[in-house]
């Protein structure tokens, strides 16, 4: 039931003692591209990221190391790089996660400064337990969905500056939807080597610190442009059900990857790919501190196979497995699709 982990082997030996020298710099990330969990119900994972966060289910497809798991894809109304949070629902068998060093901590969200109240009011009313804390000059609500995976609201004037295409007449009111990344936070037991991933191959430049935590950005700056790093005591923690599997940066294409895997090879790390991910091309690298890193193409996105306006409304196979639908389908578990078109809600104000 595991998904595979691309890069689990990659070994660590640092830039000096990798005795290579890059023949040029890496291209540099704009920022996210998507974050991939693991939940448990599929149900109860669709109902709250639709109708309780408000975003769009833009893809049910499967996980294709997996096929009898789903892989689900949420995001902003076309499902646009840096909006998207992907699941795979392991069900009711699935073993737990246990947090620890080598994963990510939380996933934050844009949205915008005057939308706080909102959003502090809709949590509560869904009974979800909200903290709220300023952090760097940004107010910042921090809850966990149905299966403990922490999440975070960031009221910054980014999201002014967002991109994010608005789902009319979804659960939220475009006023106060999600605006795509703010950051992702990655708890990591030494932070120096996988600062040195984040600057030397991805581009990201450290920006600020705070207390524990040291904040890197990438030169493009504004929207899904952060990333959090902190030290943890902890031991190393296990994937499973509520924990992150990987964390995805957007490239422009795949010559753009096959730079940056020479640029892990440099570092004495190993990549793989990249892979055909239908929706777009993949590139996989577990960093020094045990995170599984993966670059992301910018497209051809999610409307190779389904019509905008009918994104996540049925089941999506790659060509590769259409010939196996009927199996499949029947190995699935029963699953009750959220709403998905743009006509199927008022919004509540």
């Amino acid at each position: 039931m595991t998904p595979a982990s691309p890069g689990d082997g990659a070994v660590y030996t640092g830039y000096t003692c990798a005795g290579r020298v890059p023949d040029s710099m890496p291209p540099t990330t704009p920022g996210l591209h998507h974050v991939t969990a693991i939940a448990g119900d599929p149900q109860a994972n669709a109902d709250f990221y639709v109708e309780t966060l408000g975003l769009r289910f833009v893809k049910r497809t499967v996980n294709h190391d997996d096929t009898k798991t789903y892989h689900f894809y949420f995001g902003d109304y076309e499902g646009s790089a840096g909006t998207n949070i992907t699941f795979f629902p392991w069900g009711a068998d699935g073993r737990d996660g246990e947090f620890g060093a080598g994963q990510t901590r939380d996933t934050a969200y844009l949205i915008p400064p005057d939308s706080v109240d909102y959003w502090r009011d809709r949590l509560a009313d869904q009974d979800v337990d909200v903290t709220e804390a300023e952090r760097f000059g940004d107010t910042v609500l921090r809850f966990e969905d149905p299966d403990g995976i922490g999440l975070e609201f960031v009221a910054s004037d980014h999201a002014i500056e967002s991109d994010a295409v608005p789902w009319p007449d979804g659960p939220v009111p475009e006023t106060h939807q999600l605006r795509g990344f703010h950051s992702v936070t990655l708890a990591v037991s030494e932070v120096g080597p996988t600062a040195e991933i984040l600057t030397d191959v991805l581009g990201y430049e450290q920006v600020a610190e705070e207390g524990d935590r040291r904040r890197y950005q990438t030169p493009a700056g504004g929207p899904h442009s952060v990333l959090d790093l902190v030290a943890t005591d902890a031991d190393r923690g296990h994937m499973g059900v509520g924990s992150i599997h990987h964390v995805a940066f957007t490239a422009e294409g795949v010559a753009e990857e096959e730079a940056w895997k020479e640029a892990y090879a440099d570092h004495g790390l190993s990549a793989s790919g990249p892979i055909d991910r239908t929706y777009f091309r993949s590139l996989y690298c577990r960093e020094p501190g045990g995170v599984l890193f993966e670059i992301a193409t910018d497209g051809p996105g999610f409307t190779v196979d389904e019509g905008l306006a009918d994104l996540g409304s049925s089941l999506a196979l790659p060509t590769w497995l259409e010939g196996k639908r009927a199996e499949i389908e029947a190995a699935l578990p029963a699953f009750d699709p959220p709403r998905v078109d743009s006509g199927a809600g008022t919004g509540d104000e």
